[in-house]
């Protein structure tokens, strides 16, 4: 007997989110509830030392579409490449806990309002976008730190690392396959991997709010995240194919 795969997963990395968990596990219930979408949420904790994986684990009473993965190793990169390879939907989601771009927004990423995507990248850049509330200092990192990955990995890519991405099941499964990092630089290595392998990389305009209580050490990460964009920057060189 076949089982019906989901038309859509959402997957959700987890680090010590327990203040936030329990109202966006509302929204997205009630979101999928009012789309009628064939859905799955993977909630993937990893090395939390709060509360997040109870809170998750006590939540699945009440919502029959999730389903809670506990890793021991820490880094969002781990997370998101765990759901993605887990999932079975057709579509597949990354989304951050913080529901900075509205829940009902993902409705953009989807046919029939994008024409079967096969990575469709949430963009606060493109025509269309708002950003709300964010810092100037923090707007300037993030546009000084996307220049660099314009020049060394990704040239016309405007804004690689918005934490919402949607990718058809072969992408996520091909890309999550080859992804190595970690890091806050895993979704550049994602989408350096994605274009190397010829997937159609597309952004797609929101509305993005900036929520307080971000992990981002702007001093302590800087320089690491710079180094390993040089790495992604070798390692696409020597995967690229051959003409």
């Amino acid at each position: 007997m076949s089982v019906i795969k989901p038309f859509l997963s959402i997957i959700l990395p987890a680090h010590n989110e327990a203040q936030r968990l329990p109202e966006s596990l509302d929204k997205i219930q009630k979101f999928i509830e009012a789309e009628h979408l064939g859905c799955e949420v993977l909630l993937v904790e990893n090395a939390s030392t709060d509360d997040t994986l109870k809170i998750a684990q006590d939540r699945q009473k009440t919502f029959p579409q999730l389903e809670v993965l506990s890793l021991d190793q820490p880094g969002k990169g781990n997370a998101i490449r765990t759901g993605m390879l887990h999932a079975r939907g057709k579509y597949r989601f990354m989304a951050d806990v913080d529901l900075s771009m509205p829940i009902d927004e993902l409705r953009k990423f989807l046919p029939p309002e994008h024409d079967d995507p096969q990575v469709a990248i949430a963009s606060r850049e493109q025509p269309g976008s708002k950003r709300i509330g964010e810092p100037f200092y923090r707007h300037l990192i993030g546009r000084v730190f996307n220049l660099l990955v314009r020049i060394l990995v990704l040239p016309g890519i405007q804004d690689t690392q918005c934490g919402f991405k949607c990718f058809s099941a072969e992408a996520a499964e091909a890309i999550c396959s080859a992804q190595t990092m970690d890091g806050w630089s895993f979704d550049v290595e994602a989408l350096a991997i994605a274009r190397n392998l010829g997937y159609r990389i597309t952004e797609v305009p929101i509305t993005w709010y900036y929520k307080p209580g971000s992990r981002l050490h702007i001093v302590k990460d800087s320089w690491r995240m710079f180094r390993e964009l040089l790495q992604i920057r070798r390692k696409m060189r020597k995967s690229r194919p051959k003409d």
